[in-house]
């Protein structure tokens, strides 16, 4: 026979203080351990997004980021004609040759901030899924002027529809906003490639980006291409290399947050240790008569544990609420990829809040084995002593 749970929902509402003292410790670790895994999440969410599956981005050979490729125009409308690539209404190529510059601008808040200018071709926002001007109009192809990233908007001065940014020598006129699905491309400028171009890189683009006519045969496309000796490529699908580009900040911003909180998960720990020691020793008779109406050692010792696990479960449902607010917070970071600022929002995901319940309930665990085990072993002459 077991020990019902009842008795020891009774017994946390004897000690109301050291019990939810206990429980608001654990509710600040889960609180932030699911805030910093929210960041990395987030983070990782909007480079994600940047790319579509039934796209291909190519770089020149050996580059591991855009801003260290270089492709001659020659190749691009190489690209353009293979049977591969996919075509739009009036049967011309989905396919964005793109310049990829870094600058840097003053934020509102004080500070200089690195953002990529992207030069883009006329179908950019063919080529891309999800790419929608929100405000203002599309580029007039021979003019100065740039589209904002919905992200930057509030963030840097000059950004408002009909305003001039400088940089690269010229002054540039922002004629529309667009937004991006959330994606990494929200942290960017566009500018036609060919007004780009001559200001920063001369006659090359950093990167190619087509639509494929038929998605399933990208491995195909990346044979043809690598191997082409005349073109010296290499070829990626879109979305695997945003993916790729996100890996080692995710992986480091994990791991910033598994440390914060398994720092502060030890004092949470030793007040649940110390929580349970005190209502073992303050319960010293019940557990007495426990054993002595027939409950085993081992039924004493799960009754404790399950007390010490209630008390995480409560801390860790509060310390879920107390996270839930920072869901879709904007914030910032760098790409160490392009060394250019990305912002994004904290993504708090059901899978984020379960895996703060699980830690908090590990929290529990391993707070009230000892004390557990204590109880469990105590004689029942020395607790009715203690009586």
């Amino acid at each position: 026979m077991k020990i019902p749970i009842i008795y020891n929902i009774r017994s946390l509402k004897e000690r109301p203080v050291s019990t939810l003292t206990t429980a608001a410790g654990m509710s600040l670790v889960v609180a932030v351990f699911v805030a910093m895994m929210a960041l990395a999440s987030g983070f990782h969410a909007a480079l994600v997004k940047s790319g579509s599956p039934d796209n291909v981005l190519v770089l020149r050979k050996g580059a591991n980021a855009e801003m260290y490729s270089g492709i001659t125009r020659s190749t691009a409308n190489t690209i353009a004609g293979m049977p591969f690539v996919a075509r739009g209404a009036d049967n011309q190529p989905l396919t964005s040759p793109e310049v990829f510059v870094v600058i840097g601008l003053n934020r509102l808040t004080g500070g200089l901030a690195n953002l990529v200018v992207r030069g883009v071709s006329p179908r950019a926002m063919q080529v891309r899924r999800g790419i929608e001007i929100i405000d203002g109009r599309e580029l007039r192809p021979g003019a100065s002027e740039i589209l904002v990233g919905e992200k930057i908007i509030d963030r840097f001065a000059n950004t408002g529809i009909g305003e001039t940014l400088s940089f690269g020598g010229r002054d540039w006129t922002v004629v529309g906003h667009f937004s991006a699905g959330g994606s990494a491309f929200e942290s960017e400028i566009w500018a036609e490639n060919e007004q780009v171009m001559p200001v920063f890189r001369g006659e090359v683009f950093q990167s190619v980006t087509f639509r494929m006519a038929d998605p399933s045969s990208f491995d195909g496309i990346k044979q043809t291409l690598e191997d082409d000796p005349r073109l010296f490529l290499d070829v990626f699908r879109e979305s695997e290399f945003y993916q790729n580009q996100s890996v080692i900040l995710t992986q480091i911003l994990n791991f910033i947050a598994v440390f914060i909180a398994g720092v502060m998960a030890i004092g949470a720990v030793f007040g649940a240790i110390n929580t349970m020691y005190a209502a073992v020793a303050s319960r010293a008779p019940e557990i007495a008569v426990l054993l002595t109406l027939g409950f085993k050692p081992g039924h004493v010792r799960s009754s404790f544990l399950i007390e010490a696990v209630f008390i995480a479960l409560l801390g860790g449902i509060l310390g879920c609420i107390l996270a839930l607010p920072i869901n879709g917070l904007v914030t910032s970071t760098t790409n160490w990829n392009s060394f250019s600022e990305v912002a994004f929002a904290f993504r708090v995901t059901p899978n984020l809040l379960v895996s703060g319940l699980v830690f908090a309930v590990a929290m529990g665990f391993i707070g009230g084995f000892f004390p557990a085990l204590k109880a469990s072993r105590q004689p029942v002459v020395v607790a009715l002593r203690e009586a």
